[in-house]
């Protein structure tokens, strides 16, 4: 597609819209932190996934190439703790997380990154980093820790907006006496002959959290990137120290350019939180709805609003899939065209920083004209598509959509089909009381029977 319309998006950094101008038009890069794998991901986990999923597809309707790298942490303390629970090597503990979350990720219809970086695979890299940094003056070595030196740094606090001050007031940091001020934060630190480690010049030991992110956004995307995302919760301290040491080892040359945070994910009206009960799993959720309506009921708020995250919504965002899918397999005989977007209002929409709400409000407003059957009904299908396929959603054949049964349902398709096969032969026999039956069974069994002239369709309720 032409570039006649820019991309919004909001800064975290400026704390304002701004227009998107990448430093390299013909490669943009951008960075999203990822888990980190001791357990299955919970929602919160999947939103940032599925906003910079969608930013993705944007921005690769606008520009020749972007380059998209999400990580996976697999060294971190509470690795280490769970592999030892579970008497296996930090290896097989990781790896069994890493493949569950890329599977539950897929299932909510994302995009494979460009890259894939794991931390543990660049520590050689963190250690050049750590280096440079004493180097040149901004952090130090004690008692086998190397740590950040915050008051080196004049702009610190600069992307959270913070004072030295609020900052120790408002995290909780931990006061150790080999600290030359609390606010210092750890680069390496040691490991125990009997914990995971690599050599360094420092002693035996392993990265700081926030180390891991800077080493691998210069070895792949390079020292000044476009865009950085995460959640909210990120900004301080994760992203905040991502930001003192690029620019400290880099000589003040600026790391990301435009930081987007996306809103937390709320259960039920209340914040997400294990202390509350209301930790919901993407592999939990997946076995009581689809993916694609997981993804649906969070693009439902905008971005960077928080979502509500609730049965209702879930139940809601069904029904409305549901309602598409079904337009479309009413009119499975309408071919798809390519596309231009560039008058779409939904695609506007999303130019206006990802405002899925209003492009999702263009998707119902070309299905209702779908069912309308209107005069163009090859440029509103093909309109439809296109513009679906920007938010991840209607990707399935509708055929297949209504009968893909729940990782809970007893009844495959084979099933289905060979009972309304019977049904068909108890009518044919007069048998009307099994033929009532078998429809109350499906029917219980949340599938519903569709009787038109051209035959019997069902759906899963």
């Amino acid at each position: 597609m032409e570039q006649n319309s820019k991309l919004r998006v909001f800064n975290t950094k400026t704390r304002q819209k701004e227009v998107f101008e990448p430093l390299n038009p013909q490669s943009v890069t951008m960075y999203v932190c990822g888990p980190t794998v001791y357990n299955y991901v919970h929602i919160g986990n999947a939103r940032p996934v599925v906003v910079f999923d969608t930013l993705f597809r944007m921005l690769q309707s606008l520009y020749p190439k972007v380059t998209y790298a999400r990580n996976i942490t697999d060294i971190d303390d509470k690795i280490m703790q769970g592999a030892h629970e579970a008497n296996q090597s930090i290896e097989e503990f990781t790896q069994q997380y890493i493949d569950a979350y890329k599977d539950d990720m897929a299932a909510l219809n994302n995009l494979t990154p460009t890259i894939v970086p794991k931390a543990t695979e660049h520590v050689q890299q963190m250690i050049e980093l750590v280096q440079a940094l004493i180097e040149k003056g901004h952090a130090y070595e004690a008692e086998g820790h190397v740590l950040f030196a915050v008051e080196s740094m004049s702009n610190y606090g600069q992307l959270s907006n913070r004072s030295l001050e609020d900052m120790l007031d408002g995290a909780r940091v931990e006061v150790a006496p080999y600290k030359k001020y609390a606010g210092d934060f750890v680069l390496w630190k040691p490991s125990d002959p009997n914990e995971p480690g690599w050599d360094s010049p420092w002693g035996y030991g392993r990265p700081g959290w926030h180390l891991e992110c800077s080493a691998m956004v210069k070895a792949h995307l390079g020292e000044t990137i476009d865009i950085h995302g995460g959640g909210r919760d990120l900004v301080f301290p994760h992203h905040e120290n991502e930001v003192a040491q690029s620019c400290c080892a880099h000589d003040g040359k600026e790391y990301v350019r435009y930081w987007m945070h996306n809103g937390f994910v709320n259960i039920d009206g209340e914040k997400m939180s294990k202390s509350l009960g209301n930790f919901r799993t993407v592999r939990g959720l997946l076995k009581l709805y689809k993916g694609e309506v997981i993804r649906f009921a969070l693009l439902s708020a905008q971005y960077r609003s928080e979502v509500d995250f609730s049965a209702d919504l879930l139940q809601q965002s069904k029904a409305t899939l549901d309602s598409f899918y079904g337009t479309l397999r009413d009119n499975s005989d309408i071919a798809v065209d390519e596309f231009d977007l560039s008058n779409s209002k939904g695609y506007h929409a999303l130019l206006d920083d990802l405002n899925t709400p209003l492009a999702i409000s263009e998707v119902h407003a070309l299905v209702k004209d779908l069912n309308k059957g209107s005069e163009n009904a090859v440029e509103t299908k093909s309109h439809l598509m296109a513009l679906s396929s920007l938010l991840g959603i209607l990707q399935h054949d509708p055929e297949e959509w209504f009968k893909e049964a729940s990782a809970e349902s007893d009844l495959t398709a084979e099933n289905i089909e060979a009972l309304i096969n019977e049904r068909q032969q108890a009518k044919k026999d007069k048998n009307f009381a099994r033929s009532d039956e078998i429809r109350e069974y499906l029917k219980a069994n949340n599938v519903i029977l569709e009787d038109s002239k051209e035959g019997t369709k069902w759906r899963r309720a």
